[in-house]
């Protein structure tokens, strides 16, 4: 090992017509499991279940020792994890995007931040191969059931227009939410300046997320199709915690489909600089003090149909429009703002954002800004008609507005607990 890079084999030529066997896995942190009635019987399942998840890991063809704990393997760019899906055997696949949006807000005032990763510290990923977080075996046995782990619980979106319907009380059970949304005819993608903080946890299994959602179809009829992609805070899930880049998939409302990350099959990575899962360096916003932004767009790719992540100004790779339903045409509606779970009873003391609200303002709350849509030209423009949903609002808020310098942005965020959330 050199450098903290080990390297397996030489660097592979570049293929992108792709035949692979199809095998998948799925997993979450969050749901209980059943206790069997034989201990033997439980070591053993338990062993046979760790083996399947770490099949997921792909043979490198170098691998790089991060700072923070984190393995992180460079697989070749054919042999990913996306490919183990049944629908994209025989893919080819597609290394950049046709075009990018036109009409970027007052693009000569934003300023682009790299993207800076702790393991870029000690190495980077050869051409024609992908920076895959490895699996580890403390990883699956930290779950509380292995058998969604990676995945996120069923319902874990919010919905203006179901928070206060009695007939839906387990969408938002564990989750509280402050976000904007917009509904929109046909929208094909968003892009937002998203604020970095590390907020505060209470406790493991918590976690505290600022993302954007791109949605179609419902939970009522099953089919909720969604992509999502922000930064999260999960000490359960990454061992730290540290704020990850983190991207989401469903297409059936998380019961079966989708996962974080590339725990299973489905975004196909183009990119050797960017692990997905992996910590972003330690340059955070500090209360009262410098802010750090990084950019976010997800945009349907006018000819081919996937669906394109572009993190700062690396095109990261995509979904393929296949795995959709409702998203193989186009969304229906798009949400941005952030998420704590926790499965404590009662409140939750864990932060969102930076943990202050947003009557506070610039540089003490969370904010999002240059909030805007991909319209079905490819064109960026601000969205109209922006509602607000949050569940308690003494707990985590979110507030909106209009600027030259910002165009579209909120406020949002909150300690969680205290005197008036008790």
């Amino acid at each position: 090992m050199v450098g903290g890079v080990s390297e397996e084999l030489s660097s592979p030529s570049h293929h992108e017509e792709l035949q692979v066997a199809s095998t998948s896995g799925r997993d979450e942190f969050s749901s209980s499991s059943t206790s069997p009635t034989c201990c033997k019987t439980q070591g053993n399942d338990m062993a046979v279940e760790v083996r399947s998840f770490l099949r997921l890991n792909k043979p490198p063809l170098a691998t790089i020792q991060s700072p923070d704990g984190d393995v992180i393997d460079c697989v070749h760019i054919s042999k990913q994890p996306a490919f183990d899906h049944p629908l994209l055997k025989n893919h080819t696949i597609q290394m950049r995007p046709s075009c990018h949006p036109g009409g970027m807000y007052h693009e000569s005032h934003i300023t682009h931040h790299p993207i800076n990763q702790t393991w870029h510290l000690n190495g980077k990923c050869p051409e024609n191969t992908i920076p895959i977080r490895r699996i580890k075996e403390e990883d699956v046995l930290r779950a509380s059931s292995m058998t969604r782990y990676g995945t996120k619980r069923t319902g874990s979106i919010p919905n203006s227009n179901s928070i206060n319907d009695p007939e839906t009380p387990n969408v938002l059970r564990g989750h509280q939410h402050a976000v904007a949304s917009a509904q929109v005819d046909k929208c094909d993608g968003t892009k937002i300046s998203i604020n970095l903080w590390q907020p505060t946890i209470s406790r493991a299994n918590a976690f505290s997320l600022t993302q954007l959602w791109i949605i179609g179809g419902s939970y009522s009829g099953n089919d909720l199709n969604t992509i999502e992609a922000g930064w999260q805070v999960y000490p359960h899930f990454y061992s730290d915690n540290n704020p990850r880049l983190f991207i989401y998939w469903t297409s059936d409302a998380y019961k079966t489909t989708g996962c974080y990350n590339l725990l299973c099959s489905g975004f196909v990575q183009t990119n050797n600089q960017i692990a997905i899962g992996g910590s972003i360096s330690s340059i955070f916003s500090t209360y009262g003090g410098t802010q750090y932004d990084f950019d976010i767009l997800v945009w349907k790719d006018p000819e081919g149909g996937n669906w394109w992540l572009q993190v700062g100004s690396i095109d990261v790779g995509y979904w393929p429009s296949s795995i959709f339903s409702y998203l193989a045409d186009s969304a229906s509606s798009i949400m941005w703002g952030g998420e704590v779970f926790s499965p404590d009873a009662g409140q939750t003391s864990t932060r969102m954002g930076s943990g202050h609200f947003p009557k506070e303002g610039f540089g003490k709350a969370s904010h999002m800004k240059n909030i805007q849509l991909v319209d079905s030209s490819n064109y960026l423009r601000p969205p109209n008609d922006v509602q607000l949903v949050t569940e308690q609002p003494h707990c985590y808020n979110v507030r909106n507005g209009i600027s030259d310098d910002w165009g579209t942005y909120i406020y949002y965020g909150g300690p969680g607990k205290n005197p008036y959330c008790p």
